[in-house]
């Protein structure tokens, strides 16, 4: 089982990376990382990761599941990003668990693939609107799961986030 795990290049938002890292590795759950570009990048509380791909690298067939991590950088470097969101549309067509956490649901969103499915967001309007616009039925709650979808509101339900990508894989 392999996770590929998304981050925006700058500010990031660390736990909702390092968290379900954390979990996958204790539960043997192979991840790799990419961003919009390759190299050092730092989140908002100064974490760093490191990417050696971006995700126009990726061939889905190679994994299992995406998770988007969120942060503040999510709405400026992934909610438009073209190719991230023909890949989201890629991992769901191939049924695979598409998951997203803090602000980049929206990325689902955009991707066509929430229409009359229940996910969550960071509760700010702006995201809210963008889930509403494309037909997600929006649930203020900590952790949501529609089918292969799973959806974390924000840095505080990062490790139940994780575990419920891990559960969802091991089935």
């Amino acid at each position: 089982m392999v996770v590929l795990i998304v981050i925006a290049p700058k500010d990031f938002r660390d736990d909702e990376l390092f968290d379900p890292l954390q979990v996958f590795y204790n539960k043997n759950i192979a991840a790799q990382m990419v961003s919009t570009t390759v190299g050092e990048h730092t989140g908002m509380l100064g974490g760093r990761a490191t990417t050696k791909r971006t995700i126009n690298d990726v061939n889905v067939d190679d994994f299992d599941a995406i998770m988007i991590v969120g942060g503040i950088g999510s709405k400026k470097y992934l909610w438009n990003n073209e190719d991230l969101i023909d890949l989201v549309k890629k991992f769901y067509e191939k049924g695979k668990i598409v998951s997203a956490i803090c602000l980049s649901p929206v990325v689902l969103a955009k991707a066509g693939i929430l229409k009359g499915k229940k996910a969550t967001v960071y509760p700010v309007k702006e995201a809210i609107d963008i889930l509403k616009e494309n037909g997600a039925e929006y649930v203020d709650e900590g952790v949501v799961t529609d089918g292969n979808i799973i959806t974390a509101k924000g840095p505080e339900f990062t490790i139940v986030f994780g575990n419920k990508i891990a559960e969802m894989l091991e089935k």
